[in-house]
């Protein structure tokens, strides 16, 4: 069992996916703690400026796209801390990762076929490849 595991979530059904693997990684530990990182990468954050205008507005609607996990967690009574980061998702979540001491990292995998995966990367591949901790990759 694993007690602090860090949730990348962005409320796609593969995050909602892997918050219920995180959840059941932590059953049964002392004292389960699932932190939540939320990376706006650039072209997203230009998109909600855009089409929100208000700061405030656009906090709301980044947390409200989380709202499914919270409310999960809470039903299971798992103490939770959610943190919305800015910047290349991979980077931000293996920086915040290896910050920390987590016992295992948990994200979703896009379903990149061979070639975006080649031309682009994934996020879970650079996040298996550089942090420092157990990373669980859900499909």
């Amino acid at each position: 069992m694993y007690n602090k595991i860090l949730l990348a979530a962005d409320g796609s059904d593969h995050s909602l996916r892997s918050a219920k693997h995180a959840m059941a990684l932590v059953r049964g530990g002392e004292n389960p703690h699932i932190d939540i990182i939320y990376v706006v990468d650039g072209d997203k954050s230009k998109t909600d400026v855009l089409h929100y205008g208000n700061t405030d507005v656009i906090q709301s609607k980044r947390k409200e796209k989380l709202s499914p996990i919270e409310e999960m967690l809470e039903e299971k009574e798992i103490s939770y801390e959610i943190h919305l980061k800015h910047g290349e998702p991979g980077p931000a979540i293996v920086k915040f990762a290896n910050d920390s001491q987590y016992d295992c990292v948990v994200l979703g995998s896009r379903g990149l076929n061979q070639l975006q995966t080649m031309v682009l990367g994934s996020v879970s591949h650079k996040v298996a490849k550089r942090v420092e901790c157990p990373v669980m990759i859900i499909k």
